[in-house]
């Protein structure tokens, strides 16, 4: 895997933003395969595809490609607030790649790819409509909140300049697959808040107790369920079941 673009693609192009739309989708045309199958090509759609960028014609997942210069920062700036509300519902909704490159060199510094079963309503923050001066007056877009997403759920391809494995990839996108299967946007995001409070202990093994910590959090993000602690033990059980941690006994859990 090469990490500068083809600069040349871009001479004919004025605007900073053209310009790196060229290079940045050719980067991924020639360099990215598919995470979710291993497949070593992926495959441009035309410009007239709504909101999904590349596929794989082995698996037939879909891809969006996100590029920012420099720094990651917190938030992807992303298009229209109440159609990603929509595509959180929307089965066939792309998968999210991030391309973080170094606008001086032109070399890919981090590229990354969010699965779409990580999306829900807590990591899509609402922006401000535009101006009554703006071209689209009124517009409201939104941003993905990277800071509300768990760890697992950002899958590096690159990280500071240095090509992860495709083994390492395949094997952390394949840990959380079973969240597709929770068709509830409430239920799966749960799930999210719980594997959320293991990362935050930040301990290979940890006991129930650990997580208890977080019970006023969780409460306060679910003020209907006064049953915190049932819920608890119930998505830990669902997370052991799923192989995505192991149970090892007297409260002691063990992330795989």
């Amino acid at each position: 895997m090469h990490l500068e673009f083809e600069r040349d693609l871009a001479i004919r192009y004025k605007s900073l933003s053209q310009k790196i739309w060229v290079v940045s989708e050719n980067w991924v045309n020639k360099e990215v395969y598919c995470p979710n199958c291993g497949n070593t090509h992926l495959y441009k759609y035309s410009n007239n595809k709504p909101a999904a960028d590349f596929f794989c014609d082995n698996c037939n997942e879909d891809y969006e490609l996100k590029s920012k210069g420099n720094g990651l920062g917190l938030k992807i700036v992303n298009g229209a607030y109440q159609g990603m509300f929509n595509r959180l519902q929307d089965v066939n909704s792309p998968n999210l790649f991030m391309l973080n490159y170094d606008s001086n060199s032109y070399l890919v510094s981090n590229f990354f790819v969010i699965p779409k079963h990580f999306f829900v309503p807590e990591i899509i923050e609402k922006r401000r409509p535009l101006s009554i001066n703006a071209r689209r007056a009124g517009w409201i877009g939104c941003n993905i909140l990277l800071n509300k997403i768990p760890e697992v759920g950002r899958i590096f391809l690159i990280r500071d300049k240095q090509i992860v494995s495709k083994q390492k990839v395949c094997e952390i996108w394949q840990k959380t697959l079973f969240l597709r299967e929770e068709k509830k946007i409430g239920s799966r995001g749960w799930l999210l808040d719980i594997m959320r409070c293991i990362e935050f202990i930040r301990k290979k093994e940890f006991t129930i107790a650990d997580i208890y910590r977080f019970e006023s959090i969780l409460s306060k993000k679910h003020p209907d369920n006064r049953h915190i602690k049932d819920k608890i033990r119930q998505q830990l059980q669902i997370l052991r079941d799923r192989n995505y941690i192991k149970f090892s006994g007297r409260g002691t859990y063990r992330i795989l």
